[in-house]
C-alpha cells in the first residue's frame, strides 16, 4: 500500500476509515459502517487488527485487507480491548439486576480471536477500569476483585494461579516490556491511616517485607500511578478532591517517584497550584510535568527528581513526547486557546508553535513525524473535525463535519516499537497545500472613549521565558542541582557575614554595642529555597529574639523565672544551629 496509516473516524456520520500520509482519503477496502450507533472501536497493540461495536455486532477485521475475520452477537457492548499478542479481545457491556432482584448475567467477556469461542466470563459491575490487564507477553492477566487482585496464567482462566491480597486494594498497574512483571499496588488511606503504594515483583507477594518499595502517604482520595517504559520507576500523581485551603477547585495534587529499588522522593514543583500533566520520556530517564496556576510552568526532571530544563509558564496543559522522545509538545487543549509549542528536546530548541483551536484531543503518529489534533463531542458539540500537522508547524489535511453533524473519536493505528527508524529533527516547516491555521487574533473590546486612542498593552501576568531564552545574567542556563544551590547559599550567606562584618567595622564605637546587640532579625532575610529550612530559621529568629528580650528585662532588674533562665543558656547553642542552617550545612 502507498499510504502508511490508517484513522478510524467515529462520529454521527458512521465509521469510516481514512488512509494517509501523504495525502489523506477515505479507505475504498473498509466499508464505512453508517449506523449512527458506533459505540466503541479498538486497534491491536500492533495495529493489524481493528474492531467495533455498532449496537447489533462486534466485528473484527484485518487492517490491510479489511476482511472481516469474526463477528460477535453483543448488540449491548460498549467498550472493546485487545489482550497485546492478538489472542483475546474483551467486551464489556452495562451490568444489570434481573427485575426481582437476583444477580444479573456476567457482562465481562473473554473471546479467543482465533476460534471465536468465549473463554471466560465474568461479572464486572463497574465500567471504570473494567479490563483485564497483561503482561506485554500474555504470561500474566489480572484484575481487581473485592480487595484482591486475582492473576491468571497464559490465559488460561479457570484457575486463579496468584492471588494479591491487600485490605481495599483500589487500582493496580502491571509493569510494561519483559518479564519478570512487576506490579503497583494503590490502596486508599482511611481513619486517619495514610493511602500507600507497594511495587512488587510477581509472584512475590508476602507482607510489606516482599515489595520492592512501599510509599505512603496522606492527601490522596485517588491517584494516577505512571510505570516508564523500562519498568524501573513509577511516578504517582496523588489528588484530593477537595483543597481544604481553598486556593484551587481542582483538588490538591502531590508527585511523587517510586523507583523498584525502594528509593522514593516527592518531586518538588516550584510554582503552586493544579499539577495538568506528567509524562515519562520514552527514554525512562527524565520525565516532564505541566503544573501550577495558570499561566502553568513546564519542567522536565531526571530520576533524582533535580530539574533538568525548565520551560518558563505559559497557556498550557498537556505534554506529549514523540515516540522516540526526541521533541516534546507543549499544549493548552479544552479551556485553553490551543496553542503548541514544539520543542527539540535534546537541545531544548523551540521548533514550532502551531495553533489548534477548540481542540480536544492530540496525538502523535507512531512515525514520530505527525500529529493529529481534534475538536469532538460531547466536549464540544460545535465545529467538530479534525486536523493532520507535521511537526514543523505545518497543517497537512483538515476535515470539518457539517454543521448537523458531531465526530465523536478519532485516533491513529498503533505499530510497535521499532517500526520507525529515529529521523534528525527538522526545523523548516515541510511544505503543505494548505494555508497555515492560523487563527485571526480575537479584537479586545475597547469602550467608546479609548476606541480612537493608541493602544497600551494590559497584560494580566508577564509570562516567564524559558531558562534558555532568559536575559543572561551572566550565570549559567542549567537550573541548579541541590550541592549547587548548598554552596550558593554557603557563598550568599558568607557574603553577607562579610558585610555585615564590615558594617560593624564602619561604626562609631558608640553605635557598635548597639549593633551588637540589635536583635538578629535584622538582618535580611535570605530565602534558602527550600520551605521546610525557612520555616526552622523563621522559628530559631523567633527564639533568639525572645532571648534578647529577657536579657532586656534581667538588665532593666526584673526576677527571672526558672525557665526563662535556661532559656537564656540555650543561646549559643541556637545561634550555631541558625549559623549552620543559613550556611546551608
Amino acid at each position: 500500500t502507498s499510504y502508511l496509516f490508517s484513522l478510524p473516524v467515529r462520529g454521527s456520520e458512521g465509521l469510516y476509515m481514512v488512509n494517509g500520509p501523504p495525502s489523506f482519503t477515505e479507505s475504498t477496502a473498509f466499508q464505512r459502517d453508517s449506523g449512527k450507533n458506533c459505540k466503541a472501536v479498538a486497534f491491536s497493540k500492533d495495529g493489524s487488527l481493528f474492531a467495533w461495536c455498532n449496537g447489533e455486532k462486534v466485528n473484527i477485521v484485518n487492517v490491510t485487507s479489511a476482511e472481516l475475520l469474526r463477528c460477535f452477537d453483543l448488540p449491548k457492548a460498549v467498550c472493546l480491548e485487545f489482550s497485546p499478542k492478538n489472542n483475546i479481545l474483551a467486551t464489556w457491556q452495562a451490568y444489570t439486576t434481573a427485575k426481582d432482584g437476583t444477580a444479573g448475567v456476567p457482562n465481562l467477556q473473554l473471546h479467543d480471536v482465533k476460534t471465536g469461542k468465549c473463554l471466560k466470563s465474568f461479572i464486572q459491575k463497574k465500567m471504570q477500569n473494567w479490563c483485564p490487564r497483561w503482561a506485554d507477553d500474555e504470561s500474566i492477566c489480572a484484575r481487581n476483585v473485592n480487595n484482591e487482585v486475582h492473576f491468571f496464567e497464559n490465559n488460561n482462566f479457570n484457575t486463579i494461579a496468584n492471588k494479591l491480597h491487600l485490605q481495599k486494594v483500589n487500582d493496580f498497574v502491571l509493569s510494561p516490556g519483559a518479564q519478570p512483571t512487576k506490579v503497583a499496588v494503590y490502596v486508599p488511606g482511611s481513619k486517619g491511616a495514610p493511602s500507600f503504594i507497594r511495587l512488587y515483583q510477581y509472584p512475590t507477594f508476602g507482607g510489606p517485607q516482599s515489595a520492592l518499595a512501599n510509599k505512603s502517604f496522606f492527601k490522596a482520595d485517588k491517584v494516577t500511578m505512571l510505570w516508564n517504559k523500562k519498568a524501573t520507576a513509577v511516578l504517582v500523581i496523588a489528588s484530593t478532591e477537595v483543597d481544604k485551603t481553598g486556593a484551587s477547585y481542582y483538588g490538591e495534587q502531590t508527585l511523587h517517584y517510586i523507583a523498584t529499588n525502594g528509593e522514593s522522593a516527592v518531586v518538588q514543583l516550584p510554582k503552586n497550584g493544579p499539577i495538568y500533566d506528567v509524562v515519562w520520556n520514552p527514554n525512562s530517564v527524565e520525565f516532564c510535568a505541566v503544573y501550577g496556576f495558570m499561566p502553568a510552568k513546564a519542567t522536565v526532571f531526571n530520576l533524582k527528581c533535580d530539574p533538568v530544563f525548565d520551560f518558563g509558564t505559559g497557556p498550557r496543559n498537556g505534554a506529549y513526547y514523540s515516540p522516540h522522545g526526541h521533541i516534546l509538545v507543549l499544549a493548552g487543549f479544552g479551556n485553553l486557546r490551543g496553542q503548541m509549542e514544539v520543542w527539540d528536546v535534546k537541545n531544548y530548541k523551540l521548533i514550532s508553535k502551531p495553533v489548534a483551536s477548540d481542540s480536544t484531543y492530540f496525538a502523535w503518529c507512531p512515525d514520530g513525524e505527525h500529529i493529529v489534533t481534534a475538536t469532538c463531542a460531547p466536549r464540544l458539540r460545535v465545529s467538530n473535525g479534525y486536523k493532520i500537522w507535521h511537526y514543523t508547524g505545518s497543517l497537512l489535511h483538515s476535515y470539518e463535519v457539517p454543521s448537523n453533524e458531531e465526530m465523536w473519536q478519532v485516533s491513529w493505528q498503533p505499530f510497535l516499537d521499532g517500526a520507525f527508524p529515529v529521523k534528525a529533527v527538522k526545523y523548516q516547516a515541510v511544505p503543505s497545500e494548505l494555508p497555515s491555521a492560523e487563527p485571526k487574533p480575537a479584537q479586545a473590546y475597547r469602550p467608546p472613549a479609548l476606541r480612537n486612542k493608541p493602544v497600551t498593552s494590559s497584560k494580566l501576568h508577564e509570562d516567564e521565558p524559558p531558562q534558555n531564552m532568559k536575559p543572561q545574567s551572566g550565570g549559567s542556563d542549567k537550573p541548579l542541582s541541590k550541592t549547587a544551590l548548598k554552596n550558593q547559599r554557603k557563598h550568599e550567606a558568607k557574603k553577607a557575614a562579610k558585610q555585615e562584618a564590615r558594617a560593624d567595622a564602619n561604626q562609631e564605637p558608640t553605635q557598635s554595642s548597639a549593633a551588637q546587640n540589635a536583635p538578629r532579625s535584622a538582618v535580611p532575610a535570605v530565602s534558602s529555597g527550600d520551605p521546610e529550612v525557612d520555616k526552622k530559621i523563621k522559628n530559631l529568629k523567633k527564639k533568639l529574639k525572645a532571648i534578647e528580650q529577657l536579657k532586656e528585662q534581667a538588665a532593666a532588674g526584673k526576677q527571672l523565672e526558672k525557665n526563662q533562665l535556661e532559656k537564656i543558656q540555650k543561646e549559643t547553642a541556637l545561634l550555631q544551629e541558625l549559623e549552620d542552617l543559613e550556611l546551608g550545612l
